[in-house]
């Protein structure tokens, strides 16, 4: 039994990118797995892992001709890969020269030298991950495979979900942090747009997001427009488009003859 600790270094230190991580975890499983010629590894979204035709998939390969051998599967529709992240179970075949499960991928295989192949599904926080390894002859490389392999793709798979995870909640807090500093020249936007036309905050606002979309433009982009002008130059637009807009209830008529602050 391999050192599970000695594992989780080798794939968690310094949280790998996705494609790096697959990259890692192909190379391992290919030195992890007796009578292999090589691996590859395939990431899938939860939104793409159902049907052949998904193609939004990040693959690592440890040889270019093993690369080919996933496109195939992807285009034809059929393959280890496929039979894998459909039932969620090992797949794969011993002498691929006696089955003819999968035409298309045999064919493209035996061309390339491969005889026998395993794949392995792994899922975690909506990533699905899977390992195949390739020999040049025929044998059960499933069995073979399931040992070091295993465990490298379960702590692996773990791994890159939680990086992608990690990453897309940076995403979600650059995005907050923007909004926290872009709201108090909205606001203040909001306000000249209330004293030009005589309206409340919510249909200021409403003006405004309305108007960003209409001049694809960014609404705080706009808003700081409207603030470092004080709305001059920009009265007789907010004006028209209040009235080119369906009236609200209780929406105040709005004229061309308010004066302007400061």
């Amino acid at each position: 039994m391999p050192d599970r600790t000695h594992i989780r270094t080798a794939c968690q230190t310094d949280a790998p990118s996705l494609g790096r991580g697959l990259a890692e975890l192909a190379e391992q499983a290919a030195a992890g797995t007796p009578d292999s010629c090589g691996a590859t590894a395939t990431a899938v979204l939860a939104e793409e892992s159902s049907g052949a035709a998904a193609a939004d998939r990040t693959t690592a390969a440890t040889h270019p001709d093993l690369s080919a051998l996933v496109s195939v599967q992807m285009s034809a529709g059929e393959g280890p890969i496929l039979a894998a992240l459909d039932t969620g179970r090992p797949a794969g075949a011993d002498d691929l020269l006696h089955d003819d499960r999968w035409p298309s991928y045999r064919a493209r295989a035996l061309d390339a030298g491969v005889r026998s192949t395993a794949t392995l599904p792994f899922a975690c926080d909506g990533l699905t991950v899977t390992v195949s390894v390739y020999g040049l002859r025929p044998g059960p490389l499933k069995k073979a495979a399931q040992g070091t392999t295993e465990l490298l793709g379960d702590l692996a798979t773990e791994s890159m979900a939680r990086d992608r995870l990690y990453r897309a909640a940076l995403v979600q807090v650059d995005q907050l942090d923007t909004a926290l500093r872009t709201r108090p020249v909205v606001d203040q936007a909001c306000g000249i747009v209330m004293y030009v036309l005589g309206c409340d905050a919510e249909q200021a606002f409403d003006l405004l997001r309305r108007l960003s979309q209409r001049t694809n433009k960014k609404l705080a982009e706009l808003a700081e427009t409207v603030v470092n002008t004080r709305g001059r130059g920009l009265e007789k637009e907010l004006i028209a488009f209040d009235r080119s807009a369906a009236p609200g209830p209780g929406r105040p008529a709005s004229g061309p003859d308010r004066d302007l602050p400061g």
